[in-house]
C-alpha cells in the first residue's frame, strides 16, 4: 500500500439486502493452526446489513487505555503535528496513535464521540473470535466466509449475520468490557453503524488485535491482522497514507448522514513508518464530501505518523 493514495470511490459490494440496509443505517496469509478459536484455510465472499505476528509490548495493559502512558507533552506535541491539517478541514477530526514498541502514546483534536460506521466491524470479528475462545471452537466456515467479505470487502450483509451471530449490541459490549473499551456505545436495534466510539477506544482496540496485551489469543489476533492486511484495492486509503509501502492492516468506514448530507469518515490500523510500528485512529464527521473526508484523515494522520517517528 503506497503512501497517500486516495481512490476516489472507496467502499465493499453491496447487494440490494445491504443498499437497503444502509438506507437504514443512514441518518445515520497464512497462519499455524493453533488454537481451537482459530478458523480453517479458505475465505470465500459472504453475505447480509472495513499475518502478523505476535507483538509484546511495554507498558499499561489494554484497560488501562492509552491516556496512562501519555503525557502531555506528547499530546502537546501530536496536536501541533497535526494542527495544521486539522484547521484546514471542516467538522470534527481527532486522531489517537501508539507506537507499538515503546508502549508511548497521545491523542488530539476534538473533544468528541463519533460514530464509527464501518470500522466497527473490526470490533465484531474481535467478538466473534472471543466467543469461540470461550467455547473451545473453531469458526465455521459460514463465519469465516462473512468474517472475510466483512474486513476485506466491507460487506454489510456479512457485518449484519455476525452483529447477530455475536447477540448484536449486548454482545459487542461484553466483549468490549473484556477488551478494555469503555468509551463505546454499540448502536441499537441492528444499526451497527451508528455504534458511537472515541479515538481512545478505538486504539485500545487496536492494541487487543496488534499485541499481547489482549484478551483475544494469538491466533485469533494473526486472523484478524492478516483480512486486515489484506484489504481490497478499493479500500487502500486512511492510515494507509501514514506508512511505508505495503505496511498498512487497517479498516476503513464512511458514511453520509441524510439528515445533513455530510460525511463520516474514519480509518483506524497499524502502519510502519522509518523503524516504527505505529497504531493509528484517526475519527472524523461533518465532512463535505467523501473525497475531503479522506484526504482530511490521510493528512492527520500523516502528520501524526511523522511525529511519533521523529520522537
Amino acid at each position: 500500500m503506497s503512501r497517500h493514495r486516495s481512490p476516489t470511490r472507496p467502499g465493499g459490494r453491496v447487494s440490494a439486502a445491504a443498499a437497503l440496509t444502509a438506507l437504514l443505517l443512514v441518518p445515520v496469509g497464512a497462519v499455524v493452526l493453533a488454537c481451537l478459536a482459530w478458523p480453517e484455510d479458505g475465505s470465500v465472499n459472504g453475505a447480509r446489513a472495513e499475518p502478523a505476528g505476535a507483538v509484546r509490548t511495554p507498558g499499561p495493559s489494554a484497560s488501562s487505555g492509552p491516556s496512562a502512558s501519555s503525557g502531555p507533552s506528547l499530546d502537546e506535541g501530536l496536536a501541533a503535528a497535526t494542527g495544521a491539517a486539522r484547521t484546514e478541514g471542516t467538522g470534527h477530526v481527532s486522531v489517537a496513535l501508539m507506537d507499538v514498541d515503546t508502549g508511548q502514546s497521545a491523542t488530539a483534536g476534538d473533544s468528541h464521540t463519533y460514530v464509527t460506521a464501518s470500522i466497527v466491524k473490526a470490533d465484531v470479528l474481535a467478538a466473534l473470535l472471543l466467543q469461540a475462545q470461550d467455547a473451545r471452537r473453531r469458526l465455521t466456515e459460514q463465519e469465516r466466509q462473512w468474517a472475510t467479505a466483512m474486513i476485506r470487502d466491507s460487506d454489510n450483509d456479512a457485518a449484519t449475520a455476525l452483529w447477530d451471530a455475536i447477540g448484536g449490541a449486548d454482545g459487542l459490549a461484553e466483549a468490549n468490557r473484556r477488551l478494555g473499551l469503555r468509551e463505546t456505545e454499540p448502536g441499537q436495534e441492528g444499526l451497527w453503524g451508528l455504534t458511537e466510539t472515541t479515538p481512545a477506544d478505538q486504539l485500545r482496540l487496536l492494541r487487543a488485535v496488534f499485541t499481547t496485551d489482549s484478551a483475544l489469543s494469538d491466533t485469533s489476533r494473526a486472523y484478524v491482522q492478516e483480512l486486515m492486511g489484506t484489504v481490497s484495492a478499493g479500500q487502500d486509503w486512511g492510515v494507509s497514507a501514514a506508512g511505508d509501502a505495503g505496511s498498512a492492516q487497517l479498516k476503513n468506514g464512511w458514511l453520509p448522514r441524510t439528515g445533513t448530507g455530510l460525511w463520516v469518515i474514519n480509518s483506524i490500523g497499524l502502519v510502519e513508518r522509518d523503524g516504527h510500528r505505529l497504531l493509528i485512529a484517526v475519527l472524523s464527521d461533518g465532512q463535505p464530501t467523501q473525497a475531503a473526508g479522506i484526504a482530511l484523515v490521510e493528512s492527520v494522520a500523516d502528520g501524526a505518523a511523522a511525529y511519533f517517528a521523529g520522537l
